[in-house]
């Protein structure tokens, strides 16, 4: 049995052999001589001072324009920042280790300035270790380069000899903590996973000069852009049928009627044309070809035909794959979004001011804008019920995740894609608001995402849900279903 003065000193042992130890490995590396060191390590040493180095990097990660690198610099400067206060205020003051007597180290590696601060732990280690290890949480690619570079800093430091090895190990690992604790309190934001299938790809006879095709268009539409259209498809395809939308006419009559003589059903206008006609598209069992005569032709661009010649090579190749729609109610199809409350709003805000002031600052001012004049809409779903100024719902996942979402890559997932800002609790619009400048809305208990194939809510009083850029009904209850793969469109293949 072993007494406790007899442990102690088995500690005192164990100590006493790593130390020595440790400054064998200083002497080995100080006395190694290596034309590479002697020419490296000094410059490597001196541009990691006062965190220089990371500090350069952040700029550049932060200019990249890349979220992940952007998200990857900030929590890097913050963690840099803690971890230099307590190592430089607080490590260094609790174990007073000398510095290496360097007399063995060569001249031209020796730095100008020796420090006079304690030498356990290496503060350029563990500034180099939660640097790198932040941006990994971010960007683990990133932060594996940024790693090995942090690697060649603590090795500097023994080779100029600034520390003992151990000074720099026990760097590294005070700085990873830190990063690791930091991920702890404020996760990083992992991106959205979207479904990787094959697309749904149907056997279309190819149309190279439009024959079966009618087209249904508004010269009107797009502020004459539907004229334009007309214009291009005479041209490219001059045996298909072109019907002239009156202001008289009735788009849906027009539509049953045309899909009646179509083999193929196509439409010239705006999303809520296009929606309409998917419909009666869907009914006939005939596939879509969409010309872009909107304002904004959000469908269009998303099925890769963001212009007339891109839909009309489509045709004429027979090149068709099916995309999701969503029903509302079993009466409405919906082809990109819904919304209620003052969602139509803060999109129209932002899009009028992001080319001028960008997407992040342009956002924030329509949230600001849209929370300072919302009308709150009280709704139950599932177990909740909630008030909620933005409601977003989307056929097929929108990116980026967040409040902001502008594009689908995919849009066969089979999946609806809702985004709820909750702003009755207590200070909501200080707590968004101050959530969306930190980059951090994701994560806020006020912010609320599904990915499913059905979604219902149910409100106090009818509630107005718009969809495709058009005011609908009121609603107490309104039911959306992910119609998987019904709708053919003409498309270059994904």
């Amino acid at each position: 049995m072993n007494l406790p003065w007899q442990r102690a000193r088995g500690l005192q042992r164990i100590t006493e052999g790593m130390g020595t130890l440790d400054r064998e490995v200083f002497d080995a590396i100080a006395d190694s001589p290596t034309p590479l060191l002697d020419t490296v390590m000094p410059p490597l040493t001196r541009a990691a001072d006062h965190s220089k180095l990371w500090f350069a990097i952040a700029a550049v990660l932060a200019a990249s324009g890349r979220p992940t690198a952007q998200r990857g610099a900030a929590r890097g400067v913050a963690t840099l920042a803690v971890t230099s206060l307590l190592t430089n205020q607080v490590a260094k003051r609790i174990w007073k280790r000398p510095r290496p007597n360097r007399a063995s180290v060569p001249l031209p590696r020796q730095i100008k300035r020796f420090p006079t601060s304690h030498s356990l732990p290496s503060g350029h280690s563990a500034s180099a270790a939660a640097f790198s290890v932040a941006v990994g949480l971010e960007n683990p690619p990133l932060g594996l380069g940024l790693a090995l570079l942090g690697g060649l800093v603590g090795l500097s430091r023994v080779a100029t000899g600034a520390h003992y090895p151990g000074d720099v190990l026990a760097g590294f690992g005070m700085g990873a903590a830190i990063a690791v604790i930091g991920g702890k309190l404020v996760p990083p934001i992992v991106e959205a996973q979207l479904p990787r299938t094959e697309p749904l790809v149907v056997d279309t006879p190819p149309r190279p000069d439009g024959a079966g095709v009618v087209l249904v268009v508004n010269p009107a539409s797009g502020s004459g852009t539907g004229a334009d259209v007309i214009e291009e498809v005479r041209e490219a395809l001059p045996r298909a049928e072109i019907v002239e939308l009156d202001a008289d006419d009735d788009p849906v009559e027009v539509l049953k009627s045309a899909a009646e003589r179509a083999e193929v059903l196509a439409v010239g206008g705006g999303d809520g044309t296009v929606s309409t006609a998917a419909a009666i598209a869907v009914e006939a069992k005939l596939p879509l070809a969409v010309f872009p005569a909107g304002t904004f032709n959000h469908f269009a661009k998303d099925i890769g035909c963001p212009t007339v010649a891109d839909t009309v090579e489509a045709i004429r190749t027979g090149s068709v794959s099916c995309v999701d729609l969503v029903c509302l109610n079993e009466e409405h199809m919906v082809i990109n979004t819904a919304s209620i409350g003052a969602y139509p709003m803060f999109v129209q805000t932002r899009e009028k001011l992001e080319r001028r002031l960008g997407k992040k600052v342009a956002g924030a001012y329509a949230m600001l804008h849209t929370l300072r004049n919302d009308e709150p809409v009280r709704i139950t779903y599932d177990n909740k019920t909630l008030q909620t100024s933005l409601f977003f719902l989307g056929n097929s996942v929108y990116l980026p995740t967040g409040f902001a979402p502008s594009r689908r890559t995919r849009m066969d997932d089979g999946l609806i894609d809702v985004r709820i800002l909750e702003t009755g609790r207590r200070f909501a619009r200080a707590r968004i608001l101050a959530a969306l400048a930190l980059g951090r809305l994701e994560r806020s208990p006020l912010y609320h995402e599904i990915q499913a194939p059905e979604f219902s809510f149910s409100s106090d009083e009818p509630t107005a849900v718009a969809h495709d850029g058009e005011v609908g009904e009121e609603y107490d209850r309104a039911t959306f279903t992910s119609m998987y793969r019904a709708l053919p469109v003409f498309r270059p293949t994904p």
